[in-house]
């Protein structure tokens, strides 16, 4: 066996990991120096409580109140964990870099792959920019809280986002062993930050809310009427738990760098899901009991953080310095999240330029010495920075409008690439060839389940967040951030693609491209159970 170079491939110095990459049609070029933990770890980074649990409370408060939170969260949480284990099981079969859109291309053709790719790889770019310009964003409250002269306008906050996607960007220069350490140190920061947080919220106010008002309390500061309230302005608080639970694929991306991949990554995805979805429930009750300040948190009472902020319920019931040390451990989880979203970002952008899919691919599927794909990572920083210039303008309340989308295409892009492949697999039915890690007869409901979870949310996350933001409407208006702009976002980068496809690449994409020759034989894995 050769690799596509002719360079000798002997069999019988390859190890297991190597022998099943080759099989998928890959040489070994990244450095496959993870354990399970830290492909475990990156997972939890990219989902981060501490990200997305912190900058979209507000939409669950705006959109539902405290039953959003109190009830959404366990609810939506339960089925994307469903979705993730339906995605880990495909990632046991397939372990490669490529993850879900390899998936795609192998049980439905390079159509699926085509699309699942942009998919990922957009929702990807988007991510890595809105943790980056949250992070941003909650550096610029914590500055302000330590010097009265910081005044925060857009445009510092933009300079803050840029030296913080640059940051990411040295500590992608790195080979993948340096990596791990900063991935496994995220996820102790994502155990212990929480933890420490909830005991701030427990013992730091003054008083708390009952359980009556945490459960049963509503809050609609929608601008739709009551009528509207549980058929469509509850699901629009979902976002909060379908935006926080995303980028759990990192798992199945850095496939080609964990030993046992085609377990160790099925387990890190689906694990990740579950440690997150527990830890962020008893997080965000604990946001929920401190929020005693109600007319404050609508946005009254001379709040400068905006209608349902979390940072509005520390400002309103912790101390200054209580409320400095949450503001800390938000600030550097979310700084671990953007490092590792762009760490998972980079992978696809590799791997989806190693099968020529992406304009440039020659450039971006390149490892320095490190075997890291730099390129990658430099090409993901600098499409979301571009996507994220609107932020630097915003409106008469200096809310950048446009950035405001960034995490709704973010959840749109992710879930629309996450279960075209669980669609794929439920099709296949046993004609499925199952890796270690499997869902035996149960994807039958399982994948089902998952689809249609991803897309009625998907239609909800694509609508006006108020009636301000209709076309026709009295309050109508482009920039007061009642319009919903990730449709436009997710527009430029997949439609892209797609008139790209209509155009040429279906001539010429075939999906996979190997770079290995005379591939070994593929090991007889057992089938999926079936009837």
């Amino acid at each position: 066996m050769s690799d596509a170079h002719g360079a000798a491939l002997d069999p019988a110095v390859m190890n297991e990991d190597e022998r099943r990459l080759a099989e998928l049609g890959y040489k070994q070029e990244l450095e496959r120096s993870w354990g399970g933990f830290t492909n475990w770890a990156i997972s939890v980074s990219v989902i981060s409580i501490l990200a997305g649990g912190f900058t979209t409370y507000g939409q669950a408060w705006n959109n539902g109140g405290p039953i959003s939170i109190a009830w959404g969260w366990p609810l939506i949480g339960a089925l994307i964990l469903i979705i993730s284990m339906c995605m880990a099981e495909v990632a046991s079969a397939y372990p490669t870099a490529g993850g879900l859109y390899y998936w795609a291309s192998k049980m439905g053709g390079a159509t699926w792959g085509w699309f699942t790719g942009w998919f990922n790889l957009s929702g990807l770019i988007f991510g890595t920019a809105s943790v980056d310009y949250a992070c941003a964003t909650f550096l610029s409250v914590l500055i302000s809280l330590y010097s009265s002269s910081w005044t925060g306008t857009l445009h510092e906050v933009f300079g803050l986002f840029l030296l913080i996607l640059l940051i990411h960007i040295i500590l992608n220069l790195f080979p993948a062993h340096i990596l791990a350490w900063w991935n496994n140190l995220s996820a102790y920061w994502h155990l212990f930050g929480p933890a420490a947080v909830i005991g701030i919220l427990i013992f730091g106010p003054s008083s708390h809310q009952s359980f009556s008002f945490v459960f049963t309390h509503t809050v609609n500061n929608s601008g739709f009427g009551h009528g509207l309230f549980w058929i469509f302005v509850v699901p629009l608080g979902f976002l909060l738990t379908q935006y926080t639970i995303t980028g759990y694929d990192a798992s199945a991306h850095l496939s080609e760098e964990t030993h046992a991949a085609a377990e160790k990554s099925a387990q890190g995805i689906w694990k990740s899901v579950a440690f997150c979805w527990v830890l962020g429930y008893v997080m965000l009750l604990a946001f929920t009991f401190a929020a005693t300040h109600v007319e404050y948190m609508n946005g009254g009472q001379g709040n400068p953080y905006g209608a349902g902020s979390s940072i509005a319920v520390f400002a309103s019931s912790l101390s200054v310095s209580l409320f400095k040390a949450v503001m800390i451990i938000s600030v550097v989880g979310q700084f671990f999240c953007g490092g590792s979203a762009l760490t998972a970002g980079s992978r696809v952008m590799y791997a989806f330029s190693r099968d020529r899919a992406v304009p440039g691919h020659r450039m971006w599927s390149k490892v320095n010495a490190s075997h890291a794909p730099v390129n990658a990572a430099l090409a993901v920083a600098v499409a979301g920075a571009i996507f994220t210039l609107p932020a630097l303008y915003g409106n008469a309340a200096h809310i950048p409008v446009a950035f405001l989308a960034l995490s709704a295409a973010t959840t749109l892009s992710l879930y629309v690439a996450y279960v075209i492949p669980v669609y794929l697999r439920w099709r296949q039915r046993d004609e499925f060839v199952a890796g270690p890690w499997t869902l035996g007869r149960h994807y039958r409901w399982m994948c089902p389940v998952a689809v249609l979870e991803a897309v009625i949310v998907g239609i909800y996350f694509m609508l006006p967040f108020s009636p301000a933001g209709i076309p026709g409407h009295a309050d109508f208006a482009w920039n007061n951030g009642a319009i919903n702009y990730a449709p436009v976002m997710m527009l430029i980068l997949v439609g892209g693609a797609a008139l790209w496809w209509v155009l040429s690449a279906h001539r010429w994409f075939v999906g996979p491209v190997p770079n290995v020759e005379d591939a070994p034989a593929a090991p007889a894995l057992e089938p999926a159970p079936g009837d």
